[in-house]
């Protein structure tokens, strides 16, 4: 007879103690350990689904061609993806409810139906009927994709054997559960057991699998750390409800850059790319505002143009408020105390406020420039100069560092109309600029504030 044990598992890297814990010894986390009734015998089924035998093999003899890559015809989400989908690579993607994780993967499974693929979409969250309605609104009918709606493991992988489709949708995961676990779906072990089945069973048979999973309150997919390490593409589908765009960004990519990103927008026929966000994010600019200040990024290959905003104002408490949207919250403090310390502009008493217009969110150092020029423009109730765009990283010594891939920066400028940037100085060997923009280096934030804001 098989005997029962109750454990504790940590849901964020998947821990089991006999005994409740507070913190996790392994990850560190916090109140992350929940109950779950285990068998005591029972062997975990996480052997290939293959029974070939495998053997070494020289990289050079293995074959590869441009074939074994599924182009679904979404230029921004085969961006993201590196090209196109992998044969038998296996891709999770996650995001909060309603942000459009199912209708991007619909949309992305009829471009390629239509192009010849055989696809197969399981569901454990919607009926056949809801998918259709859903499907019709979309526009996403086509003879090559099949809907199945179940949640029992060993009956997705029968049919999935008898099927042999070329791509593979699981929608979400963690609704999907194994008969060998007594475990509640969504659970830890059930994520964990169910996941390195659907894993081997798409590389054993090189069939290309999406994975979607929710998303903790902490804005982490949910389920066990371990499954982000288990599959080869990590995507986050981002997004403010009261925005109408969506940004699609990889965390994770083994065939491709993860400093891309996709962006959509919202409509009632779905998901529309934006092949030029640089003009949605700084549509709707205030002309001659202070604290406005348009900064060119890069997101992997592709620069962006993104508008970061400040609004600073007197506090009436003894600790003023320190608020980022869109900007890391600690890099922002560092810049405020860069700022006082170099240029005796005094902030100790003012409540600062910065967001980034678009609900977009910005990671690289290239923006500092812009943040500490949009903090200015506001304390001195003094607007940027119009149709100028600034960037460049910024040390602890005040100084103005250099950023990769100027040119692509500057030329993103121009093509919107701005007739100035301001970019670090040594920047200005590589810019070898030909167009109308002016382009002027500086070496401190000090001579970029006196400059901007004829402080001499």
């Amino acid at each position: 007879m098989s005997k029962n044990r109750t454990v504790f598992t940590c849901s964020f890297c998947g821990h089991q103690a006999p005994k409740w814990l507070g913190k996790c010894p392994d990850c560190d986390q916090w109140n992350t350990y929940y109950e779950e009734v285990q068998t005591k015998n029972r062997m975990f089924s996480l052997h290939a689904a293959s029974t070939t035998e495998n053997h070494p093999v020289p990289v050079h003899e293995i074959s590869f061609n441009a074939e074994d890559t599924f182009v679904t015809g979404i230029d921004e989400l085969d961006r993201v993806l590196g090209g196109g989908i992998v044969k038998g690579a296996v891709i999770l993607i996650g995001g909060d409810p309603g942000i459009g994780k199912s209708t991007l993967v619909l949309q992305a499974l009829t471009s390629l139906a239509q192009n010849g693929c055989k696809v197969l979409y399981v569901s454990g969250e919607e009926s056949l009927r809801q998918i259709r309605i859903r499907a019709e609104r979309l526009g996403s009918t086509s003879e090559r994709l099949y809907i199945l709606t179940e949640t029992s493991l060993e009956q997705i992988i029968n049919e999935i054997r008898n099927f042999q489709p070329s791509i593979l949708v699981i929608d979400s995961v963690q609704t999907i559960y194994t008969s060998e676990l007594e475990s509640a779906p969504g659970s830890v072990s059930q994520i964990r057991e169910t996941s390195a089945r659907l894993i081997n069973l798409a590389k054993s048979t090189e069939t290309a699998c999406f994975l979607i999973g929710h998303v903790t309150k902490e804005g982490a997919i949910a389920g066990p750390r371990v499954l982000e390490h288990m599959v080869d593409t990590v995507l986050y589908f981002e997004g403010d409800r009261g925005h109408s765009y969506r940004i699609l960004r990889a965390v994770k990519n083994r065939f491709g850059s993860t400093d891309e990103i996709g962006v959509f927008e919202m409509e009632t026929g779905g998901l529309a790319e934006v092949k030029n966000p640089s003009e949605l994010f700084i549509a709707e600019r205030p002309e001659n505002s202070a604290g406005s200040t348009v900064v060119p990024s890069m997101e992997g290959t592709r620069p962006i143009l993104v508008e970061i905003q400040a609004l600073v104002a007197p506090t009436s408490l003894s600790m003023p408020r320190r608020t980022a949207i869109g900007v890391d919250y600690n890099r922002a403090s560092v810049l405020v105390a860069v700022l006082e310390k170099k240029t005796g502009i005094k902030l100790y008493d003012q409540d600062i406020f910065l967001n980034i217009a678009g609900g977009i969110r910005l990671n690289e150092p290239g923006v500092d420039l812009g943040v500490i020029t949009s903090i200015v423009s506001s304390r001195m109730d003094q607007p940027v100069a119009p149709l100028t765009a600034v960037c460049g990283e910024v040390g602890l010594t005040g100084e103005v560092r250099a950023v990769g891939q100027i040119a692509s920066r500057i030329k993103e400028a121009e093509r919107l109309g701005f007739s100035k940037c301001l970019i670090p100085k040594n920047n200005l060997k590589n810019t070898f600029n030909k167009g109308k923009i002016e382009v002027i280096g500086f070496r401190t934030i000090k001579d970029t504030i006196e400059y901007v804001f004829n402080q001499k």
